[in-house]
């Protein structure tokens, strides 16, 4: 396994302790943060900085899921300087009570040991109808 995929199997499973402060060590401090245009948490553009990413992201994770989120990874793949999982979401949506079971692929860009950009890909419908958060209207990237 190389460094990179091991930094990022680390964070997922740093993610599935609740461990924040070891995810956080692994990104560089303004990382760059994409989450899929229009899902639940998608503020509109990037999010930058690991304090942004806490705020927007790691914060709102329980408001929306409780502490039913989970990511299962299925596979990592080494690409050079990218490191891509394939994987799947599963939550159960508090506001809403509905089940969430979606397909996911994170692409993590890796520099000098760290995180220095992630982008997410997975099925913003099923989110929305899961969530009942409809897409920001009128945004685009």
């Amino acid at each position: 396994m190389s460094e990179r995929v091991e930094i990022v199997r680390g964070i997922y499973d740093a993610f599935a302790r609740g461990d924040v402060p070891s995810m956080l060590a692994a990104m560089d401090p303004k990382v760059e943060w994409n989450e899929a245009e229009h899902v639940a948490l998608w503020p509109g553009g990037p999010i930058i900085g690991t304090e942004q990413v806490v705020s927007q992201v790691f914060a709102r994770i329980p408001e929306l899921y409780g502490d039913t989120f989970r990511i299962e990874v299925q596979r990592l793949h080494d690409c050079g300087d990218s490191v891509i999982m394939q994987g799947r979401y599963t939550a159960v949506v508090q506001p809403t009570g509905r089940d969430l079971s979606v397909q996911v692929v994170h692409v993590w860009d890796i520099g000098d040991g760290k995180v220095v950009r992630w982008q997410q890909y997975t099925d913003t419908w099923a989110f929305a109808e899961a969530t009942g958060i409809r897409p920001l209207e009128g945004t685009s990237a």
